[in-house]
């Protein structure tokens, strides 16, 4: 992979010596920058696509597997399980190489995943076993991914626009989380699980021209991170030095790993609870959609604030918990996919100031590894939260694993929370001499 193209240690992108730009406020403020309008595009068309292959996958895991929410969690864990391995050193390549190009090739790769599974459940040929593989290589290349994608926003509109721009990122990602299960629910039962996935696979064609429109130019980079050894074991050093970061990186550890996994609870809640089909899934999946636009909407009005305050972040996370034990216990599919609504805004509220936070609190050359690491906690529990919560479904209810989550997460805020207001205020020393570079 070439290293950084454009001239990245020219004064024009060296942020050290450029002068900053004015700050643009409001709502949709980081889309006034042509190159982020350019990716939003791109994102919004795939991932429609992505949300309506995962509503497909899971609902053709569940007919491969008659019912079964074990095979349902294994599916979830073969996917999710090489972050384990790869996020860690997808944030050394972010750190090193140009992240653009790099993202060209890995969004290729997601494509042809989807492309592969829905070439062969159209045929009529795919069995469980051919879903568990393609998982784990959709997984494999997520890994690598989703580090460089979440590291690549600053480049794009800047530190001055990153809360905003993580935001609108959510926001994108929230209508496409409403849109594509109310989309793939129809499909589904229409014409059934392949076409949804082929249809992913063409809507990567939206993210790979806004990538090759843009203007490289007027990327914000700093100095690529020479090749040396070591790298990914001083970025853990970096990490451990600072104590808020350790405590941030607990917290959405938890609360991903056992809050978050709606992609096992929504679908075995609505087929063995309800006794729903494919539409009632989707249901549940678009009200919680609109729970976390709204989050997401809410969180981009707050980015003109300024950055994002450690008290919102616990208080979001303590919500988020209280409310997805609420859900777990409604006695009914359509009033749990009205709690579905502030939990979303109160997820959305932890997740996208957890993001921000970690991001404007590290050394710019220090930010892959630590986006790495970050998605690692982020999504690495999968392998284990999966399983777990298919297990506490089959053996229990399926409200279970909501109600556990919400317990563990609200566990987690209230620790958190403790340790965090029990920092030095060194602390606050040390996260400004990180941002500035030092």
């Amino acid at each position: 992979m070439p290293a950084y193209e454009g001239g990245a240690g020219s004064d024009r992108n060296d942020p050290r010596t450029a002068p900053p730009p004015p700050r643009r406020t409001g709502t949709f403020a980081s889309l006034k920058v042509r190159n982020y309008r350019l990716y939003a595009g791109g994102q919004v068309v795939s991932l429609v696509g992505l949300w309506m292959q995962r509503v497909a996958q899971d609902w053709l895991v569940l007919e491969l597997s008659d019912g079964s929410p074990v095979a349902l969690g294994v599916a979830a864990a073969l996917q999710f399980a090489p972050t384990l391995l790869l996020s860690l050193w997808a944030g050394v390549l972010a750190d090193r190489l140009d992240k653009r190009r790099l993202l060209l090739v890995l969004e290729t790769g997601l494509g042809l995943c989807a492309l592969a599974l829905g070439l062969l459940d159209v045929t009529g040929v795919v069995q469980l076993w051919h879903v568990y593989l393609l998982c784990l290589l959709l997984g494999g290349v997520s890994a690598v991914e989703t580090p460089v994608r979440q590291s690549f926003v600053v480049e794009m509109v800047g530190r001055d626009q990153l809360t905003n721009a993580v935001a609108l990122n959510s926001m994108t990602f929230n209508l496409a989380r409403m849109v594509g299960p109310a989309v793939a629910g129809v499909m589904i039962t229409v014409v059934g699980t392949g076409w949804v996935f082929l249809v992913n696979a063409v809507s990567f064609l939206g993210v790979l021209a806004g990538l090759l429109l843009m203007d490289v130019g007027a990327l914000h980079r700093g100095e690529p991170v020479p090749r040396r050894k070591g790298q990914l074991r001083e970025g853990l050093r970096y990490v451990r030095k600072r104590v808020d970061l350790v405590v941030l990186l607990c917290l959405v550890f938890f609360i991903s790993t056992f809050g978050l996994n709606f992609y096992v609870t929504l679908a075995v809640l609505a087929r063995n609870t309800f006794g729903g089909d494919a539409d009632a899934y989707g249901l549940l999946s678009t009200m919680l959609a609109v729970g976390t636009l709204a989050g997401a909407t809410l969180a981009a009005r707050r980015s003109a604030r300024g950055k994002p305050r450690p008290r919102l972040l616990i208080g979001g996370a303590l919500v988020f918990g209280v409310l997805e034990v609420v859900s777990g216990l409604m006695p009914s599919l359509w009033v749990v996919g009205l709690s579905l609504i502030p939990l979303g805004i109160a997820m959305m509220t932890f997740t996208t100031t957890a993001n921000a936070t970690v991001q404007l609190a590290v050394a710019p050359a220090m930010r892959g590894r630590v986006m790495g690491l970050y998605m690692l906690v982020f999504l690495g529990g999968n392998p284990v939260g999966g399983p777990v919560m298919g297990w506490l479904a089959e053996h229990f209810t399926a409200r279970a694993p909501l109600v556990f989550g919400g317990v563990v997460s609200v566990v987690a805020a209230l620790v958190g929370g403790a340790v965090l207001a029990r920092l030095p205020s060194a602390s606050a020393s040390t996260t400004r001499r990180a941002r500035e570079g030092r």
